[in-house]
């Protein structure tokens, strides 16, 4: 059973409905071709294929996999994935791989088009990553930490049907170690042969996601303040689980304008709070984060929402972890 939970004002949404209506010309492009692939990354005949949808999915597929494995993240690295979408090419691998694993709660927009397009005999087996995670909603009914916890239900295809969740499950360790073994267990479903090995890789990741998750809880327990501003509504989950209160400039979206209103709502969180710095990311414009924090007097800090890496964070061998220590790092001297 598949899920869903298409987070409306959010401008992937809308290429998700773009990409829904090309996606029947472009599988009987797929099926018309066969098994040829015209990406310049290959699918491999001696290995189990995962396709997965962004750099954190990539990163936990691609440990836990190791050499039994050809994992293909569908995001370059350097690219945002809200507004990014399927290309034929990006089908084809989807449609022929062995794995495909997407993280769920309405990410991306475009994901249940293609899957209600695979007929159930066929295709790669799924992957829901977010599959065992109490949601949270987004902007619409925000509680303390900047979320809501999810109470909707399922439409007949068993797709969630709440407009506002929140996405960003992985942005909190806690989640991503749930994340890695849904990973896991997808792994030695599709390739049962080499189960052992799976296990193995996991449980090396998983030490390291459960020793994340307790330096995050011990050290933000310990901070003074508790009380973080960041660029994008991103970072819900890791509030709720480490009890931080988060002041998104812009909403679930990172493109979702914030207006004159909650310009102001900002300033006066800042001023209340005391905060000293403003958190902005990567890989989306820094340009209001710096507004803000030059007319309050106050500096900027990366907070990364682990969406995607730099091409120069790729180049240096940066992963989950090593994003999310550094993560850390910023948020301590943030909540100092």
């Amino acid at each position: 059973m598949y899920e869903r939970s298409d987070v409306s004002k959010r401008k992937h949404s809308k290429a998700g409905r773009l990409a829904a209506s090309i996606i029947s010309m472009l599988l009987l492009a797929i099926v018309m071709t066969g098994c040829g692939n015209g990406s310049n990354i290959k699918l491999s005949d001696g290995k189990v294929n995962v396709i997965t949808t962004f750099y954190t999915l990539y990163d936990f597929a691609s440990r836990i996999g190791g050499d039994k494995a050809n994992v293909i993240n569908l995001v370059p690295a350097g690219v945002e994935p809200h507004d990014w979408s399927p290309k034929s090419r990006d089908l084809k691998n989807m449609a022929n791989a062995q794995l495909f694993v997407y993280n769920g709660a309405g990410f991306e927009g475009w994901v249940h088009d293609f899957l209600d397009s695979m007929k159930k005999d066929s295709g790669p087996r799924i992957v829901v990553a977010s599959d065992g995670i109490e949601l949270l909603h987004g902007a619409a009914h925000e509680d303390d930490h900047g979320g809501e916890t999810k109470t909707g239900g399922k439409d007949e295809h068993g797709h969630e049907t709440d407009s506002d969740v929140d996405p960003h499950v992985w942005v909190s360790p806690k989640s991503a170690l749930t994340m890695a073994e849904n990973i896991k267990n997808g792994l030695v479903q599709a390739d049962g042969a080499n189960k052992a090995y799976y296990e193995a890789n996991y449980e090396t990741l998983r030490k390291q996601l459960a020793d994340l998750d307790a330096k995050f809880a011990q050290s933000i327990s310990k901070s003074p303040k508790k009380e973080i501003v960041v660029s994008h509504q991103a970072f819900g989950y890791l509030a709720r689980d480490y009890g931080l209160t988060q002041m998104p400039i812009m909403g679930l979206s990172p493109d979702a304008e914030p207006t004159a209103q909650d310009l102001k709502r900002i300033n006066q969180f800042v001023k209340e709070h005391q905060v000293k710095y403003i958190f902005f990311e990567e890989l989306v414009s820094d340009k209001m984060a710096k507004t803000l924090a030059k007319d309050a007097g106050i500096e900027t800090l990366v907070l990364n929402p682990l969406e995607g890496l730099t091409q120069e964070q790729a180049k240096a061998g940066d992963n989950y972890v090593t994003v999310m220590d550094k993560n850390l790092q910023n948020l301590l001297k943030a909540l100092q």
